[in-house]
């Protein structure tokens, strides 16, 4: 039976994956999306569900959103600071901490059955090991504090009020439709060129969860009576590094390009370890990883092979061309 959903952040990476699945399976859909947003994800789905431009850091009106007779399932993916471009300290804390009070407000008063939040793995700072879920956080950005502060207002709120609310830290997620200019994409874009591109110190390290296996984790812990205030890692368990990655492309693609780590500047969130521990999704939601990071980079470059309308976005006039 379909549900009434509300997806924050819908025009977003992760929330438009999980816009396409909830319309597949015979939701109702309604997606918040930021004013002005790009909604190029969303091109193809025009008149399939509703858009509300909306910025959830207005009470009022994200109340109004939730109105009468309100979603059942409310998925909340909306965050500012991911990006390196997403600087501004204030606007990362009223968003994801403040834009997040407000979400599970409304939720509450309209009386949501399943509310789930988008957390981060940088939640849990710089570790040597895969954190669980009951491991104290040591955010070391503007971003990751406010990400954890969120998740923390979110395990109260459902420990205090008993709301029906879950945070999922997601882990390196990457699939179609990612930002241009991420590792993935750019490992895609350049091996259907038959290069390389820039890359990091080869040590640095990622958790990389498939687009598909992330929106699964979504559907089963809004179709599962969790603990109000439930934390889950979505991660594979399984640490890649970037040497690994550019040779699972270098196969991919029979690449003869030899890769030079070190042509680009480290991102001062690059690490040598960075893996989280999915026990505890696994034995409650009963969710694994089904695509591995090779699997799932196939499927990538398939995907924007058979897009050339996203093409140009990606910097590709057509596979096989050499970089402009």
């Amino acid at each position: 039976m379909g549900r009434r959903t509300l997806v924050t952040g819908a025009g977003g990476f992760v929330g438009a994956a999980l816009v396409r699945r909830l319309l597949e399976e015979g939701h109702e859909v309604a997606g918040l999306v930021a004013p002005g947003a790009d909604l190029w994800r969303l091109a193809d789905l025009s008149g399939s569900l509703e858009l509300v431009e909306l910025d959830l850091r207005e009470p009022d009106g994200v109340r109004r959103a939730f109105a009468s007779p309100g979603p059942e399932w409310v998925f909340h993916l909306a965050a500012h600071g991911g990006y390196s471009w997403q600087s501004e300290r204030r606007r990362i804390f009223a968003t994801n901490l403040g834009g997040t009070i407000n979400v599970l407000e409304a939720a509450g008063e309209v009386g949501s059955e399943a509310v789930l939040c988008a957390g981060s793995s940088s939640e849990y700072g710089r570790k040597d090991h895969p954190p669980a879920e009951s491991e104290l956080p040591e955010p070391n950005s503007n971003y990751a504090v406010a990400k954890a502060a969120a998740t923390l207002y979110a395990s109260f709120l459902g420990r205090d009020r008993g709301l029906p609310v879950a945070t999922l830290r997601l882990y390196s997620v990457f699939g179609p439709f990612e930002e241009p200019g991420r590792l993935v994409p750019a490992l895609v874009v350049h091996g259907l060129r038959g290069t390389l591109p820039p890359l990091v110190d080869a040590a640095t390290a990622r958790d990389f969860v498939y687009l598909d296996d992330a929106v699964s984790a979504f559907l089963l812990a809004a179709e599962t009576a969790v603990t109000p205030g439930e934390v889950f890692n979505v991660a594979t368990g399984i640490e890649t590094t970037l040497a690994a990655a550019v040779e699972g492309a270098r196969a991919l693609f029979g690449l003869v390009a030899e890769p030079v780590f070190g042509s680009m500047p480290p991102r001062n969130w690059d690490t040598h370890s960075w893996v989280g521990d999915p026990s505890h999704i696994a034995a409650v939601l009963g969710w694994s990883p089904a695509v591995s990071f090779q699997q799932g980079l196939a499927r990538t470059a398939a995907w924007l092979e058979g897009r050339p309308d996203l093409w140009a976005r990606y910097g590709l006039s057509r596979p096989g061309d050499a970089a402009p």
